[in-house]
């Protein structure tokens, strides 16, 4: 983790200006292709959360905005970005996980297994680890929304969240639409734009 020097941030400005808005976070809902993601997960018998769900991470990982975030007054860049998602139970209430990313899908895929376990067998809904260094993620397969609002915590909020929709099959693939929340103190569209194209490009690998 390193501390970015405001002073010398060629984004000073446009972070003292909204952080000092009462709702400094916008939000877009994009589509991506997931078909050859979903194939991969069919092919491979892994679970298909999981397989996008590493891929965004990936993304994320790659933006360096995304991995920006406010503590006390200073402005912090995270060497990695884990995920922090809501993980359902048999009796349809959640839990909050932390899953390290890891590069290896494997390697990822088995903390998200681990994770899964912990929520099942507990009522609690924060994770025994926590911190800002992640994303706050949820996966709504009931919903193939169009757009989305995600809850914003106070104060100052720096964690960028994500949702996934309900697949939907249409003639160009199968097609999943994400939301992307960010606070536009630390990132701008250009970022936004930026993680989608990495993201669609690691759902085609």
């Amino acid at each position: 983790m390193k501390v970015i020097d405001i002073n010398s941030w060629n984004r000073k400005q446009h972070y003292n200006h909204f952080k000092g808005l009462l709702d400094p976070y916008f939000a877009v809902t994009l589509p991506f292709n997931v078909s050859k993601a979903y194939q991969f997960s069919k092919d491979e018998n892994v679970s298909f959360f999981s397989k996008y769900l590493h891929d965004c991470m990936k993304a994320i990982n790659a933006v360096q905005p995304f991995k920006l975030r406010v503590i006390n007054d200073d402005v912090v860049e995270y060497d990695v970005i884990h995920a922090s998602a809501t993980l359902m139970r048999e009796d349809r209430t959640f839990g909050f996980s932390w899953i390290n990313f890891h590069n290896d899908v494997n390697v990822f895929m088995n903390n998200l297994t681990l994770e899964k376990e912990r929520i099942k067998k507990s009522t609690d809904l924060y994770p025994p680890i926590n911190g800002l260094d992640c994303i706050h993620c949820s996966a709504m397969p009931w919903l193939h929304f169009t757009g989305h609002k995600e809850p914003i915590s106070t104060p100052f909020d720096s964690v960028p969240k994500i949702a996934f929709s309900k697949t939907k099959k249409t003639p160009d693939g199968l097609i999943m639409n994400v939301s992307v929340s960010v606070n536009h103190a630390l990132a701008d569209g250009y970022d936004v734009g930026l993680f989608s194209e990495n993201f669609q490009k690691f759902l085609n690998k």
